[in-house]
């Protein structure tokens, strides 16, 4: 997966993020969750732009660790709205999913850029 996909790919999770937060219940407590998905869903594809131009592979490797961190975090609200039953998995589980996958893709190409040093 070349930079442009992965760009491409963020912005779609980004924006997959905003609906999914969108259809969560009018409460505070879920109002608190869907602060927190929203800002750390939508700074994945922010930071990913920010890393493709680090101007150098240091800098790069310290971007793409905030990518990892916010993917993280993404997922962890993620479970806390299936595991607080604040909507069905059956809406949540793709995207959780599409969160692990940005998490190692990420991961990778940090072990990468470390390793290439």
């Amino acid at each position: 997966m070349d930079q442009n996909e992965l760009k491409a790919r963020t912005k779609k999770f980004a924006l997959r993020i905003l609906k999914l937060t969108a259809a969560l219940p009018k409460t505070d407590e879920a109002r608190v969750v869907r602060n927190q998905l929203s800002r750390s869903g939508t700074s994945v594809g922010a930071n990913y732009r920010a890393s493709c131009r680090a101007r150098s592979r240091a800098e790069f490797i310290a971007k793409i660790g905030n990518v990892i961190e916010e993917a993280d975090e993404s997922c962890y609200w993620m479970e806390r709205i299936i595991e607080g039953e604040r909507l069905p998995e059956e809406k949540v589980g793709a995207l959780l999913q599409e969160a692990n996958e940005i998490t190692a893709i990420m991961t990778a190409s940090r072990k990468t850029a470390e390793e290439n040093k």
